[in-house]
């Protein structure tokens, strides 16, 4: 089981911002606390769940133990996980603004 970030290329909010993804949902949630990420950043969309990190913290989750990945160098690897991420979607959550980023 592993937790993954990939490259910080998203630009939003003047910021690049990496996705931080895993094999598991807990994992998932367990190394955003590690990274003092708020639960509502949490996104549970159709296209696979995750959290955005800004890039700053791409490095600390890295040395936390998350697997790095590069859209330019491990495009398989990265299909995996976000087919993986995309299986763990939850429609119809009792929280909707589940599905909004923060």
């Amino acid at each position: 089981m592993a937790v993954y970030v990939d490259d910080a290329v998203h630009r939003w909010r003047g910021l690049r911002w990496a996705h931080l993804m895993a094999d598991t949902v807990d994992e998932l949630h367990a190394m955003a606390r590690r990274l003092g990420i708020p639960g509502q950043a949490f996104q549970n969309k159709a296209s696979g769940v995750h959290y955005d990190i800004p890039a700053d913290l791409r490095p600390v989750a890295i040395g936390l133990g998350a697997v790095p990945l590069s859209r330019h160098t491990d495009k398989a690897q990265l299909r995996a996980v976000i087919a993986t991420a995309r299986g763990q979607y939850q429609p119809a959550s009792s929280d909707p603004a589940a599905d909004s980023p923060p």
